[in-house]
């Protein structure tokens, strides 16, 4: 029998222990996608001043190209075995990588918390409780499946990818009912701002998920295709926001802010009453489980990285991972319960903020990973301060830094505007400017430095037990 559950953290994953298929990230991806605040996240399009069929082509057009970096982050787990963020200490060196790394926890924390209010609103109506009694409920069942691990939670993802399909189909048969369809698609007026909005809106959704997407993808063999792996985890990822976004878009242009002021009540209201209503909540509720425990297992990763660096830890006991998840269970909790009822708006608009800290760091990831190492790391030298990544790369730091500035004369939120958002009609762009500039200064510096690195390009013999490929 199989091991349920998982005894591997953030150490490498060997050949033996290795399988599955790409295609488990097509049902994890879209599982995680089909649920009600990618649903929020499409309306926004619209309620901020966009009509339905550039607000559609906008979306469509962001989860693409976001999806596009995210699922290149995907393919770098069955040629690594590892975790994601902990390759980032071949780029920002094995202590200097808790930079972007305790921005990631927080997100995820954030993300835990705004995703239990929702979630803990559907626990609550289902089980006639109250919604604090929903959030906690909630928050403790996903702590258990991400406890449980990688097979659990791929499992989830199949089962919420078939469940959450079938309610929004049906769920779009309703909303068809009372639309007019012919109307919406005819009353189309293109703003330069509100398309680059609607593009930023599902890109940035997608660029949420980088720094911990090759965690799912991390158990697949070695010889998983690349391409593979990439394509079915950007059909997954894409297919299932756009289809969620475009629904929120067809909502918001029907029923406006009565959507947003109660987006449960309003999904479920659509669908009916009784049983349906129950099925709806707990549709609800499923959704939200599958993209939370990515969340907690995600920033439990994150957090291990963070402190193995410093401790020079590369195992992890199974008392050890518990107690990770329920600091993130826990930290997520207390944050839902604060602002379940006027904080979450203001620390949604934080958590948007946050994301300004990844572009850069993906940039940096991908052209190291695909453009400078050739797709080929010393495993061994990830853990070790005094080894060929070191302990800090300031270069690489400094890069990050420049990435981060150049974004903020882009950058709009509602405690921050950059003097370049009104010259564009109040678009924030500033994804594409942190994409950009990180990626082309980190490929002019690292191709300099790397061929005076000690043994660069060379394999390590018998460094990596798994066999792993390696180099720089």
């Amino acid at each position: 029998m199989a091991q349920l559950i998982e005894l591997r953290s953030i150490d490498i994953v060997p050949d033996e222990e290795r399988h599955g298929t790409a295609f488990s990230q097509f049902t994890l991806w879209l599982g995680a996608n089909l649920q009600i605040t990618a649903v929020v996240t499409g309306a926004l399009a619209v309620v901020f001043g966009g009509d339905v069929v550039w607000s559609l082509v906008g979306l469509v057009l962001g989860n693409l190209l976001g999806g596009a970096v995210m699922a290149l982050h995907s393919a770098q787990g069955p040629r690594l075995g590892l975790p994601q963020m902990i390759q980032s200490r071949a780029q920002f060196g094995v202590r200097g990588a808790v930079v972007p790394l305790l921005l990631v926890v927080v997100m995820y924390v954030g993300f835990f918390a705004s995703g239990s209010v929702l979630a803990g609103q559907a626990v609550g109506r289902l089980t006639h409780t109250d919604d604090t009694t929903g959030i906690i409920a909630f928050a403790v069942v996903t702590a258990v499946v991400a406890a449980v691990g990688y097979r659990v939670i791929h499992t989830l993802g199949r089962v919420a990818s078939v469940i959450c399909a079938l309610a929004f189909v049906y769920l779009g048969i309703r909303l068809l009912d009372r639309v007019d369809l012919g109307t919406l698609l005819h009353n189309a007026h293109f703003s330069l701002p509100m398309f680059l909005l609607a593009i930023s809106l599902s890109a940035s959704w997608q660029l949420a998920f980088g720094p911990y997407v090759a965690d799912y993808s991390r158990y697949l063999p070695r010889t998983t295709s690349a391409k593979a792996t990439f394509w079915w985890t950007l059909s997954g990822s894409a297919l299932g926001s756009q289809w969620s976004m475009t629904f929120g878009v067809l909502v918001a242009a029907t029923a406006g802010t009565t959507f947003l002021d109660s987006q449960v009540g309003y999904v479920v209201g659509l669908g009916g009453t009784g049983l349906v209503a129950s099925f709806l909540y707990f549709v609800i509720a499923l959704g939200k489980l599958t993209v939370n425990v990515l969340n907690t297992y995600g920033g439990f990763m994150s957090l291990v990285t963070s402190v193995s660096g410093f401790k020079g830890q590369r195992v992890l006991s199974q008392r050890g991972r518990a107690a990770y998840i329920a600091l993130i269970m826990v930290a997520g909790t207390v944050v839902a319960l604060l602002g379940k009822d006027s904080f979450l708006s203001s620390f949604k608009e934080f958590l948007l903020f946050l994301l300004t800290f990844f572009t850069p760091w993906s940039a940096i990831n991908l052209v190291d990973y695909y453009l400078i190492s050739k797709e080929r790391y010393d495993i061994p030298a990830l853990s070790d301060p005094n080894g060929r990544y070191g302990a800090w790369r300031w270069d690489a730091l400094a890069v990050y830094t420049v990435g981060l500035l150049a974004q903020l004369p882009f950058l709009a939120t509602s405690f921050y505007t950059g003097p370049l958002v009104e010259p564009l009609g109040g678009a924030d762009v500033s994804w594409i400017v942190g994409l950009v500039v990180p990626a082309l200064l980190y490929w002019l510096i690292a191709r300099r430095n790397t061929a005076h690195l000690p043994g660069a390009q060379t394999p390590t013999p018998g460094a990596d037990q798994a066999g792993a490929p390696q180099a720089r």
